[in-house]
């Protein structure tokens, strides 16, 4: 057994969508530090190319501005990224969005905005880019698809964020269904349930970290490495043999609930 590369991701191409910041970009750098190259993809495209220059001091990082939430955004990601390689290692589906309303109230702008890019971008961008991940994959070393998920998809939390909850929670599922085709075409599936980390979305975590952390078993919010940890896990050689599964990182928050 050769443990010396089993987390090693040198030589591979990885393809982040919401990678200009928060969770997307904790994977970024990890990956980047594990020898991989790595495109990151944000709707702003100014915020996208300056995350992509500064993680450069890592190793190569590629900004690709898209919109992944509709067909079109989606078609212009997978052009742009076509035209730097010509096959796909791992793929990322990071992208997300939140939406917190009353019952009484929630509209069905706020469901529809965070189901299409939580819950339908993932499949859609998985599906157009799957002739890069079969031209990458092989039984000694497969392609991976890694969806970020929640812990809110998984228990419930205080919060109204309906759509929220049942995008993360479909998207498990998802995990399951698609890891289960694409293991045929030699690529694995699996996914990541976050807990508290400070990022924009999480704004809680991020400006009010003691006091979350106060109510995670593991006494702190999550931190850039853990996140960085998990995925370079189920990307290299080490979680090759975890289809469809969901890894939870969380801090012992859902054990909790």
């Amino acid at each position: 057994m050769n443990t010396q590369n089993l987390f090693s991701l040198q030589g591979r191409s990885a393809l982040i969508t919401g990678g200009s910041r928060g969770i997307g970009r904790m994977i970024a750098a990890g990956f980047l530090a594990q020898g991989a190259r790595v495109y990151i993809s944000a709707r702003k495209a100014e915020a996208c190319d300056q995350a992509a220059a500064e993680l450069s001091a890592l190793g190569p990082c590629v900004s690709l501005p898209a919109d992944v939430s509709t067909s079109e955004g989606i078609g212009r990601l997978v052009r742009s990224y076509q035209e730097h390689e010509p096959a796909l290692d791992i793929l990322v589906n990071n992208a997300g969005a939140a939406w917190g309303a009353p019952f009484d109230e929630f509209p069905e702008a706020g469901w529809d905005k965070v189901v299409d890019l939580n819950l339908k971008s993932p499949f859609f961008l998985t599906q157009a880019l799957i002739g890069w991940l079969r031209a990458a994959a092989s039984p000694a070393r497969p392609a991976k698809v890694i969806h970020i998920a929640s812990i809110d998809g998984i228990s419930v939390n205080p919060m109204e964020t309906y759509s929220y909850a049942a995008s993360k929670a479909g998207l498990i599922q998802l995990t399951r269904r698609m890891a289960l085709r694409l293991a045929q075409d030699h690529i694995v599936c699996s996914a990541i349930a976050p807990g508290a980390f400070a990022s924009e979305m999480n704004r809680e975590a991020r400006d009010h970290a003691e006091e979350i952390a106060a109510r995670i078993p593991a006494g702190r919010i999550g931190q850039d490495e853990d996140m960085a940890g998990a995925a370079i896990f189920l990307a290299s050689r080490a979680g090759d043999y975890v289809l469809g599964s969901t890894l939870v990182v969380d801090g012992g928050v859902t054990h909790a609930r």
